[in-house]
C-alpha cells in the first residue's frame, strides 16, 4: 500500500476520537516540576496540505522554535514543541478540549465543531489565523473511479458516497447533492471514512464516489485512480483551513500564540518566494508527490495562503454553522466569539498594514498575466517552472517537450480551479480555441452553450495546439 494511504493517523476515525475521555488529563502547555523546559503543544495535519504554513512546512523550516528560543531568552526560560500529526480535525478537537493540545489547525467545518465543543464544556477556543483558502470551494473535490459510469453529481442517487462526516468536504458533498434535488440523508448512501479508508473504499468499488479534501482529489488523479466528478468550486462559497488556540492557553500565554502567528507568517512568506523547494519538504514530510503539493500550494494553486481572517470566512462559517445545526452535528456556536484576530494583528505592527492584507484575496503566489488563463509547466529535474500566457500555450509547450515534463498545470475554463493538464477534460470551440474543464459535467454543459464547440481527447489537444490549429 502507497506510504500516503498507510498512515496510522488514517486509521483512527473522526467519531473515536470525540470520543476520548476528557477525565484525568492535563495541560498540553506544561512546566515541569523540577523547572524544565514549558512544553507548547501544536496539532496539525501533515497531508492537509493547505494547513502546512501551521503544520509540515512550519515544522520542517523550525520557524516556531526560532521564535520560541528568541521569547524564551527575552524571558529567561525554555520552551519546546511538541509537533502531534493527525489525519482529520477532529481528534485535534477532542485532544484540545481534554487539554492536551494547545494550538491546532483544521478545515471551516472541524472548526465550527471546534468552537461548538469548547462553548460545550465551558472552555471556549479561538480561531487566530487562516492559513489556506479558496474563495469559490475548490479545496473539496468529489471523485469517481476511471471507468464510472457516472457524469454528474445527479448520477449519484442510491449510490455508495464515501466522505469524512463533519468535515468540509462532507459539506460540500451535503450542497452539491442539495443543489441537485437528492436529499443527503436518504437520497444516497453515506459511508462515514477517514479518507485513506474512502480512498481504498472507490479503488476496490466497494464506494461509488468520494468526497474528500485537499490532497486526496488530486492525489488519486494524479495517479490514474480516481477522474472529478465534481469541482467545489461551482458552490461558489469560500472554502479555508485555519488556526485554533485553547482559550484558556490563549488568554494565559499570548506570547506563545504571537510567536506562534509570526513564525506561520515566515513559513507562508516562504512558500511564496520558494514554491518549488516548499513543495519538496512538504513531499519528503508527507510521502505526497510533490507535483500534486504543488497543484494546491503553488503559484496559481487552488490554495490561497494568506494567515488573515477575512471578513468572507465569518459570513461563510456562519453560513457553514447553519447547515450543522441541520444535520445535528451542533447546537449552536457563537461565531463572533470565536474569531479572535487581535493575535494576529499584533504580528502586523502598524494597524494599517493588517487592514491592507485583509482587504486583499488576490493569490500572493501568482502567475504573470491573466490568473483565469494563465498555466505552469514544471520540467523534470528544474529548479523553476515556466509560465504561459493560456492554455493552448501550455499544450504547445508540452507537445514539443513530452519527455521532459513532470507536470502540467491550467485553469479551468468556468471556476479557475487549476487542474494537471492531462486530466481536464478538454473542448475546442468552433474557432479552434481549447478549453479545460476539471470535470465532464462541466465541459458539456460549457458545450451546450457554445455552438460547434466538441469535446476532444487529450492527444488531440495537444496535437491541435502543436499544429497551430488552436488559438
Amino acid at each position: 500500500m502507497p506510504r500516503f494511504l498507510s498512515s496510522p493517523y488514517a486509521r483512527t476515525t473522526a467519531t473515536a476520537a470525540l470520543l476520548l475521555p476528557l477525565a484525568a488529563c492535563g495541560s498540553g502547555n506544561s512546566t515541569g516540576s523540577d523547572g524544565g523546559p514549558v512544553t507548547v503543544t501544536v496539532g496539525y495535519q501533515s497531508k492537509t496540505i493547505n494547513t502546512v504554513t501551521a503544520g509540515t512546512l512550519l515544522r520542517a523550516r523550525g520557524y516556531f522554535e526560532r521564535e520560541l528560543r528568541a521569547l524564551g531568552k527575552r524571558e529567561g526560560r525554555t520552551y519546546e514543541v511538541k509537533w502531534q500529526d493527525y489525519a482529520t480535525g477532529a481528534p485535534i478537537t477532542a485532544q484540545m478540549t481534554a487539554g492536551k493540545v494547545d494550538i491546532g489547525s483544521m478545515g471551516d467545518f472541524p472548526l465550527l465543531i471546534n468552537a461548538a465543543r469548547g462553548e460545550q464544556l465551558g472552555s471556549p477556543n479561538r480561531l487566530v489565523s487562516v492559513t489556506g483558502y479558496n474563495t469559490k470551494g475548490a479545496l473539496n473535490t468529489i471523485v469517481t473511479r476511471p471507468g464510472s459510469g457516472l457524469k454528474n453529481v445527479e448520477d449519484l442517487r442510491g449510490k455508495k458516497v464515501s466522505t469524512s462526516e463533519g468535515s468540509a468536504a462532507d459539506g460540500t458533498l451535503v450542497r452539491a447533492l442539495g443543489r441537485a434535488g437528492i436529499a443527503p440523508e436518504s437520497g444516497i448512501r453515506k459511508l462515514n471514512q477517514q479518507p485513506a479508508v474512502g480512498a481504498s473504499a472507490l479503488e476496490s468499488g466497494s464506494a461509488d464516489a468520494l468526497s474528500q479534501f485537499v490532497a486526496w482529489p488530486g492525489l488519486l488523479v494524479h495517479r490514474g485512480e480516481a477522474r472529478a466528478l465534481y469541482d467545489g468550486a461551482e458552490l461558489g462559497l469560500p472554502t479555508f483551513h485555519g488556526v485554533t488556540a485553547r482559550g484558556e492557553f490563549a488568554e494565559d500565554s499570548p506570547r506563545v500564540v504571537r510567536a506562534f502567528l509570526r513564525a506561520q507568517r515566515a513559513a507562508t512568506d516562504y512558500l511564496h518566494d520558494e514554491p518549488l523547494a516548499a513543495a519538496r519538504q512538504v513531499a519528503k514530510a508527507t510521502g505526497l508527490p510533490p507535483e500534486v503539493v504543488h497543484l494546491y500550494n503553488g503559484a496559481n494553486g487552488i490554495a490561497t495562503f494568506d494567515p488573515t481572517i477575512k471578513p468572507a470566512f465569518v459570513d461563510a462559517l456562519k453560513k457553514d454553522a447553519s447547515l450543522l445545526r441541520k444535520q445535528g452535528v451542533i447546537e449552536k456556536v457563537d461565531v463572533d466569539a470565536f474569531v479572535d484576530d487581535s493575535h494576529l494583528k499584533s504580528t502586523y505592527g502598524k494597524a494599517s498594514g493588517y487592514r491592507s492584507a485583509l482587504r486583499n484575496t488576490s493569490n500572493p503566489a501568482a502567475l504573470p498575466g491573466d490568473p483565469a488563463l494563465a498555466g505552469e509547466v514544471w520540467l523534470k529535474g528544474a529548479d523553476s517552472t515556466r509560465a504561459f500566457k493560456d492554455p493552448t500555450a501550455v499544450l504547445r509547450y508540452v507537445a514539443a517537450h513530452r519527455a521532459e515534463v513532470r507536470a502540467a498545470y491550467v485553469p479551468d475554463a468556468k471556476t479557475g480551479t487549476r487542474w494537471f493538464a492531462e486530466a481536464a477534460v478538454w473542448v475546442q470551440d468552433a474557432n479552434g480555441a481549447l478549453h479545460p474543464f476539471v470535470t465532464s459535467s462541466a465541459a458539456r454543459f460549457w458545450r451546450a452553450e457554445h455552438k460547434g464547440a466538441r469535446t476532444v481527447s487529450y492527444a488531440t489537444a495537444l496535437k491541435a495546439a502543436a499544429e497551430g490549429r488552436a488559438e
